[in-house]
C-alpha cells in the first residue's frame, strides 16, 4: 500500500509498504476521507530531532475510514460492522495511509445521511468540546481567541454557546476572521501592525477580557494571550507549542494573579463523549461545517496540501483529502 512518512524535518514523502493486518482488538480499516489541521504541520515541522524520520503514516488523524476487516471470532466487539464506516481517534496519528489498524475503543459510528467530508469535522470539534470543559463557567463573560484556524474558529463557536456575552477573534490573517463571525464571534481583531491589548481596551471601555484562549501555539501568540488577559482572569493554553522550550512571559502572568490551564490529548478521553457530542451537532444541524472546508485534495497530492495548509496565508481553513475509492 502507499503511505507518507515524515523522514526529516520539513520534508514528507510516499512510501510503499505492506497492508497491516486485522489483529486482536483492532480492525484493519480503509481511510475514506482525511482533513488537515495545525498539527499535522507541528509533526511535519515542530517535533524533536529525535521524532525524525515518523513512524509511516504520518501525520493524519482526522479521518473517517471503511472497516475492511475484523479478527475471526471478534466481530461483535467491533462498533462497526464491515462494510461500513466509522469516524476514527488515531492517537499515533498514523492515518495518511491507504489502509492502517484501529482499536475497538477508538472507532465511533456515524449518524445517517451526513456527508462525511463534514462529519470528520467533529474530531477537531470534539477536542475543543474536550477542553470547554476546563473553562470557567463563561455565562455573560468577556471572551478572546488568539488564532483563528479551524480549532480557534471552534472555540468561538462554543464559547458564544456556552452563555459568553463577547467572543472576540483575534488573528493574522483576514481570511480566517472572515468566517469567524459565522461562528459566533462578536467582535474581530486583525492582529498584524496593532497593538491588541489597546484594541481591546478600547472595545471594552478600558477592560481586558475575562477568559483567553490560546489556538495558535506560535510563541508570540502565547505571550500576546498572557498579555491581553485581566487581572485574575483565565488563559486555556490549547495551540500545541510550536518550541519544545520557549521565551515565556512569566512575569506578567505572575503579576495578573493567571489561572493557566492547558489541555491535550482529548483522544484519552473515556469513551470519547466530546467527539460523540460533536458528531451530533453536526448531524442535527446545530453547526454549519461546510463554510470552513476551504480546498479539496486528492489522496496522490496530499503532499500539495501539506504546503498550502502550512502556508496560512493562501486562504486556507479546512483542506480535505479525499482517499482512492
Amino acid at each position: 500500500m502507499k503511505a507518507v512518512q515524515i523522514i526529516e524535518r520539513n520534508k514528507a514523502v510516499w512510501v510503499e509498504t505492506e497492508k497491516p493486518q486485522a489483529r486482536a482488538g483492532h480492525a484493519l480499516v480503509r481511510p475514506v476521507v482525511l482533513s488537515l489541521c495545525a498539527s499535522d504541520i507541528h509533526r511535519l515541522r515542530y517535533e524533536p530531532d529525535d521524532f525524525y524520520p515518523s513512524a509511516i503514516g504520518c501525520s493524519g488523524h482526522e479521518v473517517i475510514a471503511t472497516i475492511e476487516d475484523v479478527v475471526a471470532g471478534e466481530e461483535s466487539l467491533c462498533p462497526v460492522i464491515k462494510g461500513e464506516a466509522a469516524l476514527l481517534i488515531e492517537p499515533p496519528q498514523l492515518a495518511m495511509a491507504e489502509y492502517f489498524v484501529a482499536e475497538y475503543k477508538n472507532i465511533i459510528p456515524l449518524p445517517k445521511n451526513v456527508p462525511y467530508q463534514e462529519l470528520v469535522q467533529a474530531q477537531q470539534l470534539g477536542t475543543v468540546i474536550y477542553a470547554c470543559q476546563r473553562l470557567p463557567n463563561l455565562i455573560g463573560k468577556t471572551v478572546a481567541i488568539v488564532g483563528q484556524g479551524s480549532a480557534g474558529i471552534w472555540f468561538s463557536f462554543m464559547a458564544k454557546r456556552l452563555g459568553a456575552a463577547r467572543v472576540i477573534a483575534i488573528d493574522l490573517q483576514e481570511h480566517r476572521l472572515g468566517l469567524s463571525p459565522l461562528y459566533g464571534a462578536t467582535d474581530t481583531v486583525l492582529a498584524k501592525g496593532q497593538n491588541v491589548a489597546q484594541v481591546l481596551q478600547d472595545k471594552l471601555a478600558g477592560e481586558l477580557p475575562d477568559v483567553v484562549i490560546e489556538a495558535s501555539g506560535e510563541t508570540d501568540a502565547i505571550n500576546l494571550s498572557v498579555n491581553l488577559c485581566k487581572d485574575y482572569g483565565f488563559m486555556l493554553m490549547f495551540g500545541v507549542p510550536h518550541e519544545a522550550k520557549l521565551l515565556f512571559d512569566y512575569d506578567e502572568a505572575f503579576r495578573r494573579n493567571l489561572t493557566l490551564h492547558a489541555c491535550v490529548y482529548a483522544s484519552r478521553e473515556p469513551g470519547h463523549s466530546s467527539t460523540k457530542a460533536a458528531l451530533a451537532m453536526i448531524a442535527r444541524g446545530e453547526v454549519d461545517v461546510k463554510p470552513l472546508l476551504t480546498h479539496h485534495f486528492p489522496f496522490a497530492r496530499v503532499l500539495e496540501a501539506y504546503d498550502l495548509q502550512a502556508s496560512k496565508d493562501k486562504g486556507a481553513v479546512k483542506i480535505v483529502i479525499d482517499m482512492p475509492r
